[in-house]
């Protein structure tokens, strides 16, 4: 051994985001030859390794929540970031919910024998990796952890620095609990230790990462949008609006926007303008700006709200885009069901919208003309969730127009592929 070489410092190899998306890789092969018993018994080891864990998960979202009220981030994130008692049995319970769904992968979903014999079928494969990019959100951590997995993928999570501590254990919990079940840990990655160099990896990470989803505010969604040489499924914000029609019921006008302003104001499908057909607006403004008052709403209004309630601020061009995720909503009175749409078509961001009115034909062309990735008559806006619509949980609101729109679980998790089958056919 020469002199050089002894004193020569000693070389050791530094983990950098992408030696994780490769393992990712590697992994995801193992977890699409997955059974469908073996990945629901997976899942059930995840969510029984949440509830043992609850204590230590709960202890590191002390942490966050810590922090974050010292950074001043805001109620409404921090209501994003906090994990009690309560929501961690949620998180279990809703693995468990995806473990019960059907599995995807294999499904036919069309086929034909061909002119010449060859039976050509289409069948739901796995993407292979999917990344996530996500800010506050720790049940995200366990909702696209779950939903991949069933649906054949690896993951690679950024969760951001707001919920570094609870991620932490929560990727640490559920790699454990997949090996103790004979699946490869790689299955489940995180980046967040590698700070905006790991989402950067997940931007730049084509051939590695297969599709990239962001979930969070505006400015989050359209960087991944811009910068990501990744396919991306674009999730969107949620500018979302209840149109009151001159014959809506009081008590479901009432009722309806409270709902979906208050029941959780901090998501994206919370109601954040109300339009009011001009024929209601002595009828119905009074009662429901009363209601949301009663619930701490601050009334962001027209000149012809603020004349028929008190207490209303005066609502500016600004407040008819803003995604308040408060509780503060805006109110505008509209001449006719024509200028309620296109209020929606000029300001929405394509999320969610709901029409209440007892006007059958009118229902029927708002659900019709609203191009939005959710419409509802006569129904709160707080409906659109993957839950509620029986996926067990969801990989985020999807408010663009390909291969996913709305809530996305299993079935958009996965691609296709064609499957020939023949008896020596060649093409002339």
């Amino acid at each position: 051994m020469t002199t050089d070489a002894l004193i020569a410092p000693e070389h050791t190899a530094v983990e950098v985001p992408e030696d994780r998306l490769r393992r990712a890789k590697e992994a995801s092969r193992a977890v699409a030859r997955l059974t469908s018993d073996e990945k629901k018994a997976a899942l059930h080891a995840i969510a029984d390794a949440l509830i043992a864990h609850r204590a230590e998960i709960i202890a590191a979202n002390a942490e966050d929540l810590r922090r974050g009220e010292e950074q001043q981030i805001g109620a409404s994130l921090l209501d994003r970031l906090r994990l009690d008692e309560a929501r961690i049995d949620a998180l279990a319970a809703a693995v468990r919910q995806v473990a019960a769904l059907p599995d995807p992968v294999g499904e036919l979903v069309r086929g034909q024998r061909m002119y010449n014999g060859v039976l050509l079928e289409q069948r739901r494969v796995p993407f292979g990796v999917v990344g996530v990019i996500y800010e506050a959100r720790p049940n995200v951590t366990v909702d696209i952890a779950a939903l991949a997995l069933q649906s054949g993928n690896a993951v690679v999570l950024r969760g951001g620095s707001a919920a570094r501590s609870s991620n932490t254990v929560l990727v640490d919990v559920m790699r454990r609990a997949l090996e103790a079940q004979g699946v490869v840990g790689d299955a489940v990655q995180t980046v967040d230790d590698f700070g905006r160099d790991g989402a950067r990896a997940l931007m730049r990470g084509r051939g590695l990462v297969d599709v990239l989803v962001p979930r969070g505010s505006a400015g989050l969604i359209e960087t991944v949008v811009t910068e990501s040489i990744v396919p991306v499924i674009e999730t969107g914000a949620g500018n979302v609006h209840v149109v009151l029609d001159a014959s809506a019921p009081e008590d479901w006008a009432r009722d309806i926007v409270v709902n979906a302003k208050v029941q959780r104001p901090s998501v994206c499908n919370a109601a954040e303008t109300v339009l009011v057909v001009r024929e209601a607006a002595d009828r119905l403004i009074p009662s429901v700006v009363a209601a949301l008052q009663a619930e701490g709403v601050t009334v962001h209004g027209d000149e012809a709200v603020a004349a028929l309630a008190s207490g209303i601020v005066p609502a500016t061009e600004e407040d008819w885009e803003t995604e308040y995720l408060s509780l503060d909503i805006a109110m505008r009175v509209v001449d006719t069901l024509d200028d309620a749409i296109a209020h929606i078509r000029r300001y929405s961001t394509g999320h969610t919208e709901s029409i209440v009115t007892a006007d059958v034909r009118n229902a029927e062309r708002f659900l019709d003309e609203v191009d939005s990735a959710a419409v509802f008559a006569n129904a709160s806006t707080r409906f659109t969730d993957g839950g509620e619509f029986g996926f067990g949980a969801e990989v985020g609101i999807s408010t663009q127009k390909l291969h996913a729109r709305g809530p996305m679980g299993l079935p958009e998790l996965t691609s296709t592929k064609w499957v020939g089958r023949g008896s020596g056919q060649v093409r002339g």
